[in-house]
């Protein structure tokens, strides 16, 4: 909207007298002017209307009196301590982020896909939200089908548009490999689509997995998000692009003010939700930047960067999927069930063995910016 304003503004005062005065807005040209003030708008925002926001959802009692699991039987917290802590705090970070996208970015097809996604997971995280407080049970929330129904027809449509485009099906039909020069696979359409999909669904559930300890998904996902912002950057730049054998994607450069935005909603909401946390993020945040991730490394051709970069959560999601998958196979092949981890995610596995949540979340914090670092890499190795 900004950028607009300042379209408008010069080409009012173009050959007037008045011109030399709005010539400086020829700053919000500027892809960084823009996400330097998409990241201040966000984090200030996020402080001043927290404390408020959070006030009425404590006067509505959206607040969790149930215990969390990590913390039952013997884990280091205290349980009692996140009873009544106010939860759907998500709904900070995505009115935030919108607000803040629609004030500095220009509109464009990949801002839309990408705001549009994060409405429709904060709405199913919503409602998974609301049933859990509503019947102050962690088994009342949406089911897991109804879930993965909604997030696999999201990701279908994005998927299935970006190669119905002329102008974005390289996004899908070429599968880029991190530390490759070219894509291993052109023109694979099919293998394309279900990498677009599997991404979108598989870090939209693995955030939600990871929002377990104060302050862990949220700081991980701005680290994510830090990653992403250098290469929607420089796919967005045709020089940098050309010069580091990059693809170039026209119109990347919202991306960059949308994940700039990102990064400075979850910095001011960070400030709440560290340990012990004001308030919880909930299905309606994790959902919602999770699959905001996955769609933001698609739409810059490179969604296997983001498994590097996102490695605390791929981490986590897949400790889930081989303790199912190992207790499923155990109790058939013998008839009790057995595990791998103590507790799943994995971040419950190590609370189990006596560490304290902090300490938990400041070292998976180490591991996601070594993650963030070798998907850095990969821009000069290649």
């Amino acid at each position: 909207m900004l950028y607009y304003i300042s379209v408008w503004l010069r080409h009012w005062a173009e050959g007037t007298e008045w011109a030399a005065w709005f010539g400086p807005l020829r700053v919000f040209d500027y892809v960084t002017f823009r996400s330097g003030g998409a990241v201040l708008t966000s984090l200030l925002l996020s402080l001043l209307l927290g404390p408020r926001f959070f006030k009425e959802l404590r006067r509505l009692n959206f607040g969790q009196t149930y215990d969390d699991p990590g913390v039952r039987h013997g884990a280091a917290s205290d349980p009692t301590k996140k009873r009544g802590v106010p939860t759907m705090g998500g709904l900070l970070i995505v009115l935030v982020l919108d607000i803040t996208a629609v004030l500095w970015a220009r509109w464009n097809m990949q801002l839309q896909l990408t705001l549009l996604s994060v409405l429709v997971l904060a709405g199913l995280g919503f409602y998974d939200d609301y049933a859990k407080i509503a019947h102050q049970s962690r088994e009342a929330g949406a089911s897991e089908r109804l879930k993965l129904v909604v997030q696999f027809a999201l990701a279908g449509f994005i998927g299935g548009y970006l190669w119905w485009n002329d102008s974005t099906r390289s996004l899908v039909s070429d599968v880029m490999v991190p530390f490759l020069k070219e894509p291993v696979l052109m023109g694979a359409a099919g293998i394309g689509l279900a990498v677009t999909i599997l991404l979108i669904v598989g870090f939209s559930n693995a955030v939600n997995l990871t929002d377990g300890l104060d302050g862990l998904a949220i700081g991980c996902t701005v680290i994510a998000s830090s990653v992403l912002l250098v290469f929607c950057y420089l796919a967005s730049n045709r020089v940098f692009a050309a010069q580091l054998l990059l693809p170039y994607v026209d119109g990347a450069g919202e991306l960059v003010v949308f994940t700039a935005a990102l990064i400075g909603a979850g910095l001011g909401f960070l400030w709440f939700n560290c340990h012990p946390a004001e308030v919880f993020m909930g299905d309606t945040g994790a959902l919602a930047l999770g699959g905001a991730l996955g769609i933001v490394a698609v739409l810059v051709h490179q969604p296997l960067v983001l498994l590097i970069a996102g490695g605390v959560f791929v981490a986590e999601a897949g400790s889930v999927m081989i303790q199912r998958s190992w207790f499923k196979f155990t109790r058939k092949r013998f008839g009790t069930g057995r595990r791998v981890f103590l507790m799943a995610p994995l971040h419950y596995h190590f609370m189990k063995k006596g560490w304290y949540e902090s300490k938990v979340t400041l070292r998976f914090y180490i591991l996601s910016i070594l993650c963030a670092l070798v998907a850095l890499s990969s821009i000069k190795l290649r």
